[in-house]
Parts: C-alpha cells; sequence; structure tokens
C-alpha cells in the first residue's frame, strides 16, 4: 500500500506533468553571426504548427522552441536554409510555411484573389455604365 501510495505522489508531483526541457539551442545564439541571420531569417518564415498565425520566432510554445532548436543545429552543420526549409515542408506539411507552393491543393488561394478583384472591377464598371 505505501508504494502504491509513493507512486502516485510522484505521478501527481507539479514536474511530472512539464515533459522534457527545451533544447538549449532554442534560444541561444549560434557562435557565427551570418549563420545565427541565416537562421533567424528561415525562422521569421516557418509558422508554428501550435500556435496559428506566429511564426517560430515569435511564438513561445514547447514546439516552436524544438524547431528553432532544429534549424540552428541544422544549419550550424552547414546546411542552406532553403534545404532545412524543404525538410520542414516535407515532414510537416505546405502549411508549415507562410509562402506555401503553387500545387493542385493551394492553386484556389492563390487564383481566387484575382477572381474576386476581376469580378470587382466588372461591377465597378458595370455600376459606372449605369450612372451615366
Amino acid at each position: 500500500m505505501r508504494k502504491v501510495l509513493a507512486l502516485a505522489l510522484v505521478a501527481a508531483s507539479p514536474l511530472a506533468g512539464q515533459g522534457t526541457p527545451p533544447d538549449a539551442l532554442a534560444d541561444t545564439q549560434l557562435p557565427d553571426p551570418a549563420r545565427e541571420q541565416a537562421a533567424k531569417a528561415l525562422m521569421e518564415t516557418l509558422r508554428c504548427i501550435v500556435c496559428q498565425g506566429q511564426s517560430i520566432a515569435d511564438s513561445d510554445a514547447p514546439m516552436a522552441a524544438d524547431m528553432r532548436a532544429l534549424v540552428r543545429r541544422r544549419i550550424a552543420a552547414g546546411e542552406r536554409p532553403s534545404q532545412v526549409r524543404a525538410w520542414l515542408i516535407e515532414r510537416y506539411g505546405d502549411y508549415v510555411t507562410y509562402d506555401p507552393p503553387l500545387s493542385a491543393a493551394t492553386a484556389p488561394l492563390w487564383i481566387a484573389p484575382l477572381v474576386l478583384l476581376a469580378a470587382g472591377l466588372l461591377i465597378a464598371r458595370a455600376s459606372f455604365r449605369r450612372r451615366r
């Protein structure tokens, strides 16, 4: 009975639910200023998977910290930002980038503004003709 009670107390302790601590590279700059600048520029273009609308550079979510550490680790290892970006898109999908590539799934996102602009121009043109 004492063992069960001790196990229950350990499981209920505040430290039990906190998970793993964030990687040290999540918020530590790289020693090479050029690589750190490349990493930060890339982080600004990547969307946090957890916090919708925030980049991983701005997010405080643990997932964003993990992604920042991953970006810094790969750039420190010599990978180009485009390679890291491609790897993240392959792993998490197009949602991870603020600039999704043109594909069958994203075509409506790229075409809809043009269609709406054309419709607005046609409506305005028709409205001006009626006033004459």
